[in-house]
């Protein structure tokens, strides 16, 4: 009898990479590079692997979000966490000799923030995703991306947090609850009380901290105002309203940021002398804020004489 005819042979199903073994791989890149290795700073990482950092980044993120298929996925989901995070810190710090090392590893941080929050709300359930995620959440949002151009192709392909996050939250409740874990989570941040100076030497110390951490404050009320905004649009006429004042007066926030949402809540409430004095605070640290002059514009609010200047010349157009 004749042989029957070949019906393609059967593709074999992906290996799952061992969670142990990526997150200890993981764990290694990330602490050469932070180390500095990757910038010849020392001998433990070779010249070849230098040039070629960002490919064994993509690579371990790749096998990270492999490994979250794993029948245990733990170990996966902390590696692609610690790689996320040093996504971030790749915007602000000079590890590796790139120009902008998030274009150039063509990682689409937003997108993988989207899959490990995914993977920790479907098999941990909503209230471990957000005691976990709402920290992640203040480390990691970037209002304007994580490039350092904010131009280029992967740029384009980024969207904040806040969308993200927002995506998951489809159960009224779950608003609630993330909010208070969110928090929690800024409570965590906030400043905690330190002696006070007995000397000169200790004095300017403690003048540089606190400089440092205002603006900490600021950059993170400016990093967390879409999602500050997303939440007084979906709580204000709640009775869950309480924890917008709570946001609104948090210390782990501050800066022009923070008086532009206090504005904006003030506003809301009807408050127009509050709303009035909060933006004109706003625009005297930012006279040129787009948002904050359309909103004091937009309330008759008066301007700062650098945002009125402002205001005419942009009116006014180029000569």
């Amino acid at each position: 009898m004749a042989p029957e005819p070949a019906t393609g042979a059967r593709r074999a199903a992906p290996v799952v990479p061992d969670p142990e073994q990526v997150l200890a791989a993981a764990q290694e890149f990330t602490a050469l590079v932070r180390s500095g290795a990757y910038l010849g700073r020392n001998r433990a990482v070779s010249p070849k692997e230098r040039s070629q950092w960002r490919f064994t980044f993509r690579r371990l993120i790749a096998d990270a979000r492999s490994a979250l298929a794993a029948d245990d996925p733990a170990d996966a989901e902390v590696a692609l966490a610690e790689l996320i995070d040093l996504a971030c810190a790749f915007r602000h710090h000079d590890y590796v000799r790139s120009q902008d090392p998030i274009e150039a590893a063509a990682i689409v941080v937003s997108d993988e923030v989207a899959i490990l929050w995914r993977q920790l709300l479907d098999r941990h359930g909503f209230a471990t995703f957000a005691a976990t995620a709402a920290g992640q959440f203040l480390r990691w949002e970037s209002r304007f991306g994580w490039t350092r151009s904010g131009f280029e192709k992967i740029a384009a392909r980024e969207s904040s947090l806040t969308e993200v996050l927002t995506g998951l939250l489809v159960v009224p409740d779950t608003w609630v609850t993330f909010t208070e874990q969110y928090l929690r989570a800024l409570d965590d941040a906030a400043p905690r009380p330190v002696e006070l100076p007995r000397t000169a030497s200790e004095r300017l110390a403690a003048e540089h901290r606190q400089r440092d951490e205002e603006r900490r404050r600021g950059d993170r009320a400016e990093a967390m105002i879409g999602w500050h905004l997303a939440l007084q649009e979906r709580l204000l006429d709640s009775e869950d309203a309480a924890l917008l004042d709570r946001i609104a007066e948090h210390p782990a926030l501050g800066g022009p940021e923070l008086d532009y949402f206090r504005a904006r809540l003030a506003h809301a409430r009807g408050d127009l002398p509050a709303a009035h004095r909060l933006v004109h605070a706003a625009l005297e640290r930012l006279p040129g804020h787009q948002a904050f002059l359309a909103f004091a514009q937009r309330i008759e609010a008066p301007l700062p004489e650098r945002a009125a200047r402002i205001v005419a010349d942009r009116q006014r157009g180029p000569d």
